[in-house]
């Protein structure tokens, strides 16, 4: 008896499971997203100074990164639902017992337990993500998957402010820890993947190790750093950018950088799927230089704004293209090992790039680290240029060999 998904039949794209995982991750992203604005001000409150507010920050960027290595082998051993469900708890709890914080080590404590959750939670949304979309449409489907992150980045500081100026910190927390229980009911309603005919879990049959790094996804893995460090600038600086420039639409700014990637998201996964990765990835580096050059030169708000569309068109493309390249690199049992090494290495590109970028304005301007971030991106095309060409080279010589 043939199943959906199972021998020859055709799988859906838009089932139960991939609607679910997609709001579910949304809702993730949106609680993490309320925090950023409004946790650095609930730790002043409590007498923390700039670098305890930076500590806070670092803390559970590398608490996340830390523990993604081991989620293969954690997968191994235990059902990914059920790990991907308790990441959401944690994330969950640890949202609502900010509040409770007397001081700021047990700020500190809580934030490297939130990262633990975040870790996992982020890792396995990504893999059981893949496991329910088909293989020949996943370009497209990460690129639909990825759109509730974007919209989620782009309101959810604004849904944290407003709870906060509106109520309190309590409000605040317990209204984020609310969203991330409604992300656990709807992952509890998604399904894994069918188990194969002979009865068995495909990846069962392999013993997955610790891996900081996943070789075969290691230059995907670099060009989202690059993209992180880019990313950086725009999320940690393009507000003070626009109070020092008399630009008064910051937050229209990420609004319409979030139209634009899901706008572009409605092509760019099927370009990717018939194309490849090229098709994708080069075009939408251009858009997000252009993006940035317009927001170095920018005079008004009006050209704030068009810079704001073109870089959303570039990263809202750049971000699930590179995703999938990784996922598509690898075996299914390795699936987290390639997200983990995804996430990771673009954890790092933003949180290094940020302090790198950081130091750079301080010393220069804010035009400078825009400067900077072009030539980044302009790296990121050569590299890949170069790459494509090595892999062009190694496939003709393999068909003349195969020819001789």
């Amino acid at each position: 008896m043939t199943a959906l998904g199972i021998g020859n039949a055709p799988r859906k794209l838009w089932g139960r499971s991939f609607i679910f995982i997609m709001l579910a991750n949304a809702f993730l992203f949106m609680a993490f997203e309320m925090l950023l604005p409004t946790l650095p001000l609930f730790v002043s409150t409590l007498g923390g100074d700039a670098s305890q507010i930076g500590l806070v920050t670092g803390i559970f960027m590398f608490s996340a990164i830390l523990v993604r290595p081991f989620t293969s082998v954690l997968a191994s051993r235990m059902n990914k639902k059920f790990l991907l469900l308790i990441g959401i708890i944690i994330c969950a709890l640890t949202t609502g017992s900010y509040y409770l914080s007397s001081g700021i080590w047990m700020i500190l404590v809580l934030r490297v337990i939130h990262g633990f959750g975040f870790g996992l939670a982020t890792t396995y949304f990504a893999t059981i993500a893949t496991e329910n979309i088909p293989k020949d449409r996943r370009g497209e489907g990460m690129g639909y998957f990825g759109v509730g992150e974007t919209v989620a980045i782009s309101i959810g500081p604004l849904i944290g402010t407003s709870l906060l100026y509106k109520y309190n910190y309590q409000s605040l927390f317990m209204g984020g820890m609310c969203i991330l229980l409604l992300a656990l009911i709807m992952a509890i309603f998604v399904s894994r993947k069918p188990i194969t005919a002979s009865g068995t879990d495909p990846s069962s049959s392999h013993t997955p190790k610790v891996k900081l790094i996943e070789k075969k996804v290691l230059f995907p893995s670099l060009l989202i750093m690059l993209v992180g460090i880019a990313a950086g600038s725009i999320m940690s600086f393009v507000a003070l950018f626009a109070a020092e420039k008399g630009f008064d639409n910051v937050a229209w700014f990420f609004f319409i950088v979030a139209i634009a990637s899901f706008v572009v998201r409605l092509f760019s996964g099927r370009m990717f799927d018939q194309l490849g990765p090229g098709s994708v990835l080069l075009p939408s580096a251009i858009f997000a230089i252009a993006g940035l050059f317009i927001l170095t030169i920018a005079q008004n708000n009006m050209h704030f704004l068009m810079a704001g569309a073109l870089y959303g068109f570039g990263f809202g493309a750049i971000f699930p293209a590179i995703q999938t390249w990784c996922v598509n690199l690898v075996d299914e049992h390795e699936h987290e090992n390639a997200m983990a090494s995804f996430f990771n290495f673009f954890d790092l590109g933003i949180g290094g790039g940020s302090l790198l970028l950081g130091m750079i304005a301080s010393a220069f301007s804010y035009t400078v680290v825009y400067d900077i971030a072009i030539g980044i991106f302009v790296v990121y095309i050569l590299l890949y240029l170069v790459y494509s060409r090595k892999q062009r080279r190694a496939e003709d010589y393999s068909l003349e060999v195969d020819i001789e």
